[in-house]
C-alpha cells in the first residue's frame, strides 16, 4: 500500500511483512519495523518498542483513514496496471482490520462485486466500518455471521476471479 500524511505530498511504501494476531511486521520505505496493537478497555494504541500511541481507523470508499497520536494517514493501494487486474484479483480474502462485531453482510455467495463494492459492515469501538471489494470479483464464500464477535485478521469473505467473459475495471 501507499501511505500519505493527511494533507502532504510525500508518500511512503508500505508492505505487512507478517501478522499474527495482533502483532505487526512491516517494510515501511525499506525499514523494517514490529508493532503490537493492543485494545485498551476499547480503545486502540498501537505499541512500537517502548512507545504506546492511541489508535483510530475509519474505512472509506477508496482509502483507509488512521490517526496515530497526533499524525493522520490516508492509506490507499497501489494502482496496478489494467492487464494486472483484468488476470486476478487484488485481495482473495476479506479480512477484520480490527476486533469488532460483524453487524451486514451486504453480499451472497456466488455474487459478482465490482471494485469499491460493499461487502460488510463492522462495528469496532463504536464506529461502523464498512468492508469493501478491492477488485472486481466472485464472492466465494462468506465465513462470516451477523451478529458474530471477530478477531483482527479474521477471514470474512473469500474472493475469485470473476468470469472471464466479463468486462474488466
Amino acid at each position: 500500500m501507499k501511505l500519505r500524511p493527511a494533507g502532504e505530498q510525500k508518500v511512503f511504501e508500505v508492505e505487512i511483512l507478517d501478522r499474527k494476531n495482533d502483532a505487526i511486521r512491516a517494510r515501511i520505505d525499506g525499514e523494517e519495523i514490529s508493532a503490537v496493537l493492543e485494545n485498551r478497555a476499547g480503545r486502540l494504541a498501537l505499541k512500537v518498542g517502548d512507545q504506546s500511541v492511541r489508535v483510530n481507523v475509519v474505512r472509506g470508499r477508496n482509502a483507509i483513514l488512521v490517526a496515530v497520536g497526533p499524525a493522520q494517514f490516508e492509506f490507499a493501494p497501489i494502482e496496478a496496471s489494467g492487464r494486472r487486474r483484468a488476470q486476478g484479483l487484488s485481495a482473495q480474502e476479506i479480512t477484520a482490520p480490527l476486533p469488532g462485531k460483524v453487524l451486514k453482510i451486504l453480499v451472497e455467495e456466488n455474487q459478482v462485486v465490482e471494485h469499491g463494492a460493499p461487502l460488510i459492515v463492522l462495528e469496532a469501538m463504536k464506529m461502523e466500518t464498512t468492508l469493501a471489494a478491492e477488485s472486481r470479483a466472485v464472492i466465494a464464500k462468506i465465513r462470516a455471521e451477523v451478529g458474530a464477535m471477530v478477531d483482527h485478521g479474521a477471514v470474512l469473505i473469500e474472493l475469485s476471479p470473476p468470469p472471464a467473459d466479463s468486462s474488466a475495471t
